[in-house]
C-alpha cells in the first residue's frame, strides 16, 4: 500500500470552509479513483494558522498516478485553493506502508 500526504495552511478562520472545500474537490476526487483505498482529512489549528495534512491510501504508484498524473509527486491543486491557502506546496511525499492495522 502507498500512502500519499498532502498538506497546506489557510488562515484559521477560513478553516470549516477549507473543509468544506475539499471535501467537494480533492477527498471526492481520491475516493472516485481506482485503487483509493481511503483518505484522512487532519486539522490543527495555531496562532491563527490551520494546517491540514491529507493522507490517503492507494493501492499501488499506477493508483496514484490515475489521480495525480504522470508526475505524482507533484501536487493538485483546484481553480479554488487560492482563495483559502497561504501558499501552494509544490510536492507532495509518498510512502510505503509496511505494517498496517
Amino acid at each position: 500500500m502507498i500512502v500519499r500526504i498532502w498538506h497546506g495552511r489557510t488562515p484559521a478562520d477560513k478553516g470549516d470552509a477549507y473543509l468544506d472545500y475539499l471535501t467537494r474537490t480533492g477527498v471526492t476526487n481520491y475516493r472516485a479513483t481506482e485503487g483509493n483505498r481511503g483518505v484522512y482529512v487532519l486539522r490543527s489549528s495555531e496562532n491563527g494558522v490551520a494546517d491540514f495534512l491529507l493522507v490517503s491510501l492507494w493501492d499501488s504508484m499506477d493508483a496514484v498516478r490515475a489521480f495525480a498524473g504522470d508526475r505524482p509527486g507533484t501536487a493538485v491543486y483546484y481553480p479554488e485553493d487560492d482563495a483559502y491557502l497561504l501558499e501552494r506546496e509544490p510536492g507532495v511525499r509518498h510512502y510505503e506502508a509496511l505494517i498496517t492495522p
